[in-house]
């Protein structure tokens, strides 16, 4: 009788390093609920705190006829990618060269770079994440009206995410130890907080400091978020700022970066 054979079955297709390394950090990234506070949870709810407090909602003739609560919106944006940015992603790279892992890496398939480009991915869109959130609260919450220039509202952000993380890049850079990291970042974190407007709003700021703080790359992004978010396209100077400063810290991370 004839004999009939089966043809063999093909093993499914391995992912790609990048791909598996994305999965890998994802999973590593939703245990730390540390991280997750601090980027999803923290900036709304810093808003919602300064939202109930009364004078905090009501507008005045002083802020354009706006109330302070407005003004914090993109201000708490920008917190929440300070956040991923400059307190997050830093020690996690620098641990990983401490460790040895990059180096490891290197003699294997999977690139160090892999590892990077997985870290900005999930940090990026983590602080992404938040500013949804921070929207929603403050749309839901206390009635502030969502970015009317949707476009520019969108490219502001995205920018300042590039930014922010550029500069998370080059912390980790030029920090050898997990410490240093954390330190350089804490140090860089507090500066930038400032010039994002969580202590001051930007838009309340003395001319004088108003104008040297437009040339910070979060002082730049709060005056673009803020003009957008009333229905004006970003001013140039204001987004080529974020430009500028994206392009030397990423130039200066990618040259100065060392997997061991």
């Amino acid at each position: 009788m004839p004999t009939t054979t089966t043809a063999p079955v093909p093993a499914a297709p391995a992912p790609r390093p990048l791909t598996a390394v994305l999965r890998a950090e994802t999973r590593l990234f939703l245990r730390e609920p540390g991280s997750l506070f601090w980027i999803l949870v923290f900036p709304a709810a810093l808003l919602t705190i300064l939202g109930l407090i009364p004078s905090f909602r009501e507008a005045t003739d002083d802020l354009g006829g706006r109330s302070v609560i407005e003004l914090y919106v993109p201000v708490a944006v920008l917190l929440a990618l300070i956040m991923a940015g400059l307190q997050a992603m830093p020690p996690v790279l620098a641990g990983y060269r401490e460790r040895g892992i990059l180096r490891r890496m290197s003699a294997t398939p999977v690139r160090p770079s892999a590892l990077l480009a997985a870290q900005i991915v999930l940090h990026g869109a983590a602080s992404l994440g938040s500013a949804v959130l921070v929207m929603a609260v403050g749309r839901i919450a206390f009635g502030v009206p969502l970015p009317r220039r949707t476009d520019g509202y969108a490219l502001a952000l995205l920018l300042a995410v590039a930014c922010v993380l550029a500069l998370g890049a080059t912390i980790c850079a030029l920090s050898r130890t997990t410490k240093v990291s954390a330190a350089v970042g804490s140090v860089a974190y507090l500066v930038m907080m400032f010039t994002a407007g969580v202590w001051v709003p930007v838009q309340t700021m003395p001319d004088l400091l108003r104008r040297i703080v437009e040339f910070t790359p979060f002082g730049a992004a709060s005056q673009a978020l803020d003009q957008a978010g009333l229905g004006h396209w970003p001013g140039w100077a204001h987004l080529g700022v974020m430009m500028v400063w994206t392009a030397a810290l990423g130039t200066a991370s990618t040259r100065l970066f060392r997997w061991e």
